[in-house]
């Protein structure tokens, strides 16, 4: 499977009381981003609140995923676990309900060695037969990991073919390109730095940002494809306020307060999370409708 371009990620919707997930509403926001044709679908990331479903939510929500996209862009599943075994059993399940793909994280507690972390990610590779994209998240996931080691994974584990790099760091991402020869895809996953990640290679940008803005981020990626520099930077500029915002409001809270502007109320993120404040929602309206 060929990943590239605009992955897309959905937030969870909750009922009123944040006790239940609402799958009508998932489909709703899967919709929307399908509509701003986005190039695949990532379900259960941190904009998915996936650390704050049960068990049975995540499958829930797995499953629905899969199934409402129905095979019109490839569907991957994010996997963060304290255990192996937990991300062994996920896994399996990713694979039986039809996934494309896996973006799996390390999550830890205690300080995990490389050994380790090798020995999750090749575990959780010879459980189940989907491409897996190594997650570099230490913001989230209390995890970092070298471009160096990464690519060593993708040597040496069979499943494990491509990268996603959020530490915000660009110079990780020149290392990505420049130690692998451009062969091995990487993937940006930090959202104010897509025109640089781009330029420098990125096979994609993972992002909850159509879930708001449509087709923007798919115009910015098109056009530093199609070589069209200064549309890029113009295209960029115009985001990037917003694009800040998000991230540093919180994902979730900040997705799903916009939303509700839009007049698609898909509930608050689940506690201890807290929705944006009035003057937050203000702000986020202000760029909302300056980028309409």
């Amino acid at each position: 499977m060929n990943l590239s371009g605009i992955i897309g990620y959905p937030v969870t919707p909750f009922s009123q009381d944040n006790k239940q997930v609402e799958l009508n509403k998932l489909g709703d926001v899967i919709d929307v981003l399908l509509e701003a044709k986005v190039d695949a679908i990532a379900a259960l990331g941190s904009a998915g609140e996936a650390a704050y479903l049960s068990e049975a939510e995540w499958k829930q929500v797995a499953e629905y995923t899969v199934r409402h996209v129905a095979g019109k862009v490839p569907v991957v599943i994010g996997i963060a676990e304290l255990t192996t075994e937990q991300a062994v059993r996920k896994a399996q399940h990713v694979y039986q309900i039809g996934a494309d793909a896996i973006m799996l994280s390390p999550f830890s507690y205690y300080k995990l060695s490389e050994a380790e972390i090798f020995q999750h990610y090749e575990t959780v590779a010879s459980a189940s037969p989907l491409p897996i994209m190594i997650y570099n998240n230490p913001a989230t996931c209390g995890v970092d990991m070298s471009p160096e080691f990464m690519l060593e994974m993708v040597e040496r584990i069979p499943n494990a073919s491509m990268i996603k790099e959020s530490t915000g760091d660009i110079q990780r991402m020149h290392k990505i390109y420049t130690l692998s020869d451009g062969k091995v895809p990487f993937f940006n996953g930090c959202n104010h730095m897509a025109l640089e990640a781009l330029n420098a290679g990125a096979t994609g940008w993972c992002t909850a940002a159509p879930c708001l803005i449509g087709d923007k981020p798919k115009q910015l990626y098109d056009a530093v494809k199609q070589g069209e520099n200064e549309k890029a930077k113009e295209l960029f500029y115009r985001q990037y306020a917003f694009l800040e915002f998000i991230v540093s409001s919180g994902l979730a809270a900040a997705v799903k307060s916009g939303l509700a502007l839009q007049g698609n109320d898909v509930g608050n993120p689940r506690k201890p999370l807290l929705p944006l404040n009035e003057r937050a929602q203000q702000r986020l309206q202000g760029m909302l409708e300056g980028l309409a």
